[in-house]
């Protein structure tokens, strides 16, 4: 997990503080392990959640069991944790780490972040599409380029939605804008029809120095049998890949 992890899961994040303080204490109260990043996967601590206080906007995490570590983890001042909750995938940054109590015992100390990332497992599973036999995405373009539709081709997909690149600029970058009437053709599975979301956007310089947009897009009501098609798409590519590493093997 990383900060480009990070961005790219936005579309799954939980700002409510109410929310937030409830994930968090199921988390403690299920007595969930906490992955605790500290450089990375390089140097990770198993902590778990003891308390939430609402009243000093902290929580308290189990320290490790190595002196040295508390003293990277204190030191490091923010570090990234991971964990899961009935299945579903929790991140979130543990910020402002300082050396506390609880109930006697050595413990550390955190703010309760301001958000964390809720990724249910389909729901994150993003699968880049083919370049040899690229998805296309029939998108409207803008009013103030005329009446009429552009294809673009799919980064990746997921069942939250999909990544386009748009090489020529002609959509819109504008955060929470719908575009109505989008079609995306997947390869033997047939068209799906949706409205899509724009939730963020990355220019990329590529190696022969020319620029490229990636333009990430979320479903918005997407019928059931749209959401099937994604589904058998996505079970589809993972399907080639593992038979493709097999023959590697």
């Amino acid at each position: 997990m990383n900060d480009q992890d990070l961005d790219n899961w936005h579309d799954y994040e939980v700002e409510s503080r109410r929310e937030i303080m409830a994930l968090l204490r199921q988390i403690g109260e299920k007595h969930q392990l906490v992955r605790m990043l500290i450089k990375g996967e390089a140097d990770v601590c198993v902590t778990t959640v003891l308390e939430v206080d609402p009243d000093t906007n902290s929580m308290v995490l189990d320290r490790s069991i190595e002196r040295m570590q508390n003293e990277r983890i204190i030191d490091a001042g923010t570090v990234r944790c991971e964990t899961s909750l009935d299945k579903i995938r929790i991140l979130f940054k543990a910020e402002n780490l300082r050396p506390t109590l609880y109930k006697g015992d050595s413990a550390l100390r955190a703010d309760i972040p301001p958000s964390l990332i809720r990724l249910q497992r389909r729901e994150y599973y993003r699968m880049e599409t083919p370049v040899s036999n690229p998805v296309r995405a029939i998108i409207p373009l803008p009013p103030e380029l005329g009446a009429g539709t552009a294809v673009f081709p799919l980064h990746d997909i997921s069942c939250g939605g999909i990544a386009i690149l748009d090489n020529k600029f002609q959509l819109s970058t504008t955060i929470g804008e719908t575009i109505p009437n989008c079609r995306i053709e997947l390869p033997e599975i047939g068209p799906v029809t949706v409205a899509l979301q724009i939730r963020n956007s990355l220019d990329m310089t590529l190696l022969n120095n020319k620029t490229n947009r990636r333009i990430g897009l979320q479903f918005i009501d997407i019928s059931r049998g749209g959401m099937a098609g994604v589904q058998r798409y996505i079970t589809k590519l993972e399907r080639e890949r593992n038979a493709r590493l097999a023959g590697l093997a």
